[in-house]
This record gives C-alpha cells, sequence and structure tokens, in this order.
C-alpha cells in the first residue's frame, strides 16, 4: 500500500472513531453516517425512520414515492423502504434478511440525514 493510501485511511479510521458532535466538516459528518447506518442496526433504522418522516403523507399513505421532491426515498427504494419502516413503526421487529437490506440502501441517504441533524 502506497504512503497516500494509508494515511488517507488513517484518517478515514480516526474519524469514524470520532464522535459525531466532534466532526466539523460536513463530508466528514457524511462518511460517518455513511459508515454507521451500513453496519450498524440502531443508526440503521434511526436513519430509516427519519427518511420516511420526510416522505409526504401522501407517499406514506400509498406506501410508494411519488413526489421528487429531492427529500424521502428514491423511486426505487420507495416501497421496500416504506413497508419496513411502517412495520417497525407498528412494533414489529425486522428479519436479518430486512436488516441486510437496510444496511445495503441507508448509505445513500446518507446527505440526507446529515441535513436533518444540522436542522434539529
Amino acid at each position: 500500500m502506497a504512503n497516500g493510501q494509508s494515511l488517507v485511511i488513517g484518517q478515514q479510521h480516526r474519524r469514524l472513531n470520532m464522535s459525531y458532535t466532534e466532526l466539523k466538516f460536513k463530508k466528514d459528518r457524511v462518511a460517518h453516517i455513511k459508515a454507521k447506518v451500513a453496519v450498524d442496526a440502531k443508526w440503521a433504522i434511526r436513519g430509516l425512520l427519519r427518511i420516511y418522516a420526510d416522505q409526504t403523507a401522501d407517499e406514506q399513505a400509498v406506501g410508494d414515492t411519488c413526489v421528487h421532491n429531492g427529500v424521502g426515498f428514491s423511486g426505487i427504494d420507495g416501497v421496500i423502504l416504506s413497508s419496513f419502516a411502517s412495520q417497525i413503526e407498528s412494533g414489529r421487529n425486522m428479519s436479518e434478511k430486512q436488516m441486510n437490506l437496510i444496511f445495503k440502501k441507508m448509505p445513500k441517504y446518507a446527505m440526507q440525514l446529515e441535513a436533518a441533524s444540522q436542522s434539529t
């Protein structure tokens, strides 16, 4: 591994070991969120529910993405992730297979989650 690559990996490792509130730059916070929602069930579920809350009332009722407003789930994820969020809100636990899908899909919403964290 080249020294430059080693340095970048070291910086990423330190960044992920810092607490979220210690991160000063948006790109670091987004990277932190991406890493967490990809492996940590608590982060992934909270992120899923936060993005679901950004869906319009009509989208939540239908269980799909129908308004392209830059917030909420993308069209391809709308049905499945809305279904998962609705199930979680009704008290159901996700299976291992469902969690693996959530871990796979949630990192793409890191920018929205970072923006939401700054507005609360």
